[in-house]
């Protein structure tokens, strides 16, 4: 049974603070971040006037992968997300690789969004982007965000709610821009590419859409907190899957319909908005970017040490990152270790994590977490709150989704990914020789 795992009086001590609208709103925070600032005009030179459709291809594939995470997680009340899974479904050895992995595809997001925000910053401050204020942008970033998390899970999950709806706004508005620029020019959609799309280019294009909808996942780690997890995931996720694609289509549409070469536009939104109303568009547009960047922020640094911290609770890993502050009832050593990393591969500045990495590490999560599906059902039968129809063959169905996204990943890239591997082995056998030393 998911509930008898160790750690029971460690949970208690949390705060169940996190409502089904604020889930919701985690999980679109935790998705929509910097990508959609700059990759409808990648997916139009992919695609041209097809990418549009490629959006909701994406998004139908995704409702496979966000339905079998539904029933997954709707059995669990834990923190921990996919490492949870996992280590219910395939043992403690597999739970550890998909919390390394997770780690792999998450902590680097972040910290690039910390980076993005200092940019576009220096369209208002220009010396933002000097060494010094650079560095003491940053620090501020995420210290204010540290700071907020520390104090209470509701106060964390409240600044994302707050970023969420003010992310909201300017897509929402430069989508009603576009449509009225469509409208008012009587615009038809750019051809595209004269040459037939190859399958090739389809691949690739549902290969960066299907990391667009990613980053879901980390919203269900900090189900220790939240009211009715089994109950609320699976809505919060079908719910903000929804959300997502209507976003994403039609900020694709609008794109290809405004920009007459929207393929080699470098910021495609804020193009979209000086065509429909000038520099003040491209202007609001610039400062939803710096919303985006920092609500994604947030919304990570509410949920990703979360899943550092059922590590140590299930005694996977050293056991202060299981500490639960006294007083207000979070797991503040996780939250500050996991808001250092994040600041320290932000202020160096250099590292540029290559998108193998990530979707080496995301897709062989997510196909891990649906292959937990049929396992669950044979080990805890009548546990899930949801019960997807034709669970079985969907999870297979979500697990060729993966395989075939892979064949599309240069691996000769990616030997981080071993190192990854290697270092989530490590800590398995130290585990087992901790335990049966006693130390454990």
């Amino acid at each position: 049974m998911p509930e008898s795992a160790p750690g029971t009086t460690l949970h208690r001590q949390l705060v169940r603070a996190i409502g089904r609208w604020s889930l919701t709103a985690l999980v679109v925070n935790s998705v929509i971040g910097s990508g959609v600032f700059g990759l409808p005009s990648t997916i139009a030179g992919l695609l041209g006037r097809f990418s549009p459709i490629a959006v909701l291809l994406a998004g139908a594939g995704m409702v496979v992968i966000f339905a079998c995470f539904a029933e997954v997680a709707s059995q669990f009340q834990q923190a921990g997300g996919p490492y949870l899974y996992a280590r219910a479904a395939f043992g403690r050895g597999m739970g550890i690789q998909m919390a390394w992995m997770l780690c792999l595809g998450q902590v680097a997001a972040p910290a690039a969004n910390a980076n993005l925000f200092v940019k576009y910053l220096g369209e208002f401050w220009p010396h933002a982007t000097d060494p010094l204020p650079r560095a003491l942008v940053l620090t501020v970033l995420v210290g204010v965000l540290a700071f907020i998390n520390v104090c209470g899970v509701r106060a964390g999950a409240q600044v994302s709610n707050f970023f969420t709806a003010a992310k909201l706004v300017p897509l929402f508005a430069v989508i009603g821009m576009g449509l009225f620029a469509l409208h008012a020019h009587h615009a038809a959609i750019a051809p595209g590419p004269t040459a037939a799309v190859t399958t090739h280019q389809w691949l690739n294009a549902l290969l960066l859409l299907v990391f667009a909808y990613g980053g879901f996942e980390t919203a269900l780690a900090p189900m220790s907190e939240a009211k009715d997890p089994r109950r609320d995931a699976p809505f919060a996720l079908f719910t903000a899957l929804v959300v997502c694609t209507v976003i994403y289509a039609l900020i694709q549409w609008v794109v290809i319909g405004v920009l007459p070469d929207a393929a080699n536009s470098e910021r495609p939104l804020a193009d979209v908005a000086r065509v429909a109303v000038g520099s003040f568009g491209a202007a609001l547009v610039a400062v939803g970017a710096l919303i985006s960047f920092y609500g994604y922020l947030s919304a990570k640094i509410l949920g990703m040490p979360r899943v550092t911290y059922a590590l140590a609770e299930q005694g996977d890993f050293p056991k202060p990152f299981a500490a639960i502050h006294p007083r207000f009832h979070t797991p503040y050593v996780s939250i500050l270790v996991f808001s250092a990393l994040v600041w320290g591969f932000a202020l160096s500045g250099e590292f540029k994590w290559n998108v193998t990495l990530s979707a080496v590490a995301r897709l062989l999560y997510y196909a891990v977490c649906c292959a937990a599906l049929p396992v669950l059902r044979r080990k805890q039968p009548g546990t899930a709150s949801f019960r997807l129809p034709a669970g079985n063959i969907l999870a297979a169905l979500a697990v060729l989704i993966c395989a075939a996204l892979l064949t599309q990943v240069d691996f000769g890239q990616s030997l981080i990914v071993g190192a990854t591997i290697a270092l989530g082995l490590l800590n398995w056998l130290a585990v087992r020789k901790n335990e049966s030393t006693g130390t454990a």
